[in-house]
């Protein structure tokens, strides 16, 4: 048997591939049986723990959320996920903070976070993802760009084109010019703030 339908993608697709995750994902229930079905239940999008104390989470059970699965957490990030307050209340704290000083504004609570989150990474009532315009010299470390129609990790100094099987060559980074952004851009500017996402050793 194949890999399941429970990767996702840096443009938030949920997919079938071999790739490993790092994160787990939570958007709700998004399946039926062992297939899925939907591509989201809510504007609640998090990233989670792979474990957790001593919780057990069931994949494809009835009534249960659906487990999805994200290469690093810079995938996550990408996809429009943001971290969760209960099993990463760390990062989630810290995340709060630098969304704060990257936009300016006072520490939001979660409902804040997603749905602004929810506006900049999909259409409103559609599934279609929204990118958005940025310059090369503005953007962080650890967001992702669409280059060539592929999604693509930005670094100091190089991009990396992502892949279904992981991250490729570095090429030389632009210095400036226009791109398409993936990555929402609150959470941009909470990078912009801070925050450092984790990113795969490959």
């Amino acid at each position: 048997m194949g890999p399941r339908r429970n990767r996702v993608t840096p443009m938030g697709d949920v997919v079938a591939i071999e790739l490993r995750g790092a994160w787990l994902g939570n958007r709700g229930i998004l399946h039926r049986d062992n297939e899925v079905v939907r591509f989201h239940r809510s504007n609640l999008w998090i990233t989670c723990a792979l474990s957790f104390k001593d919780w057990r989470l069931p994949q494809w059970t009835a009534g249960h959320f659906t487990v999805l699965f994200f290469h690093d957490e810079a995938v996550a990030f990408a996809a429009g996920h943001r971290p969760c307050a209960l099993c990463r209340r760390d990062a989630y704290n810290a995340y709060r903070s630098a969304w704060m000083g990257g936009r300016g504004q006072e520490v939001p609570l979660a409902k804040e976070v997603d749905r602004q989150l929810h506006s900049e990474r999909i259409y409103r009532g559609t599934h279609r993802r929204r990118l958005h315009s940025a310059s090369w010299e503005d953007l962080p470390a650890g967001a992702f760009v669409r280059v060539n129609g592929q999604p693509t990790l930005v670094t100091d100094d190089h991009v990396v084109p992502w892949t279904s099987t992981g991250y490729r060559e570095p090429l030389p980074r632009p210095a400036e010019g226009p791109v398409e952004l993936i990555t929402p851009p609150s959470t941009v500017a909470a990078f912009r703030a801070g925050y450092r996402p984790q990113i795969a050793a490959s």
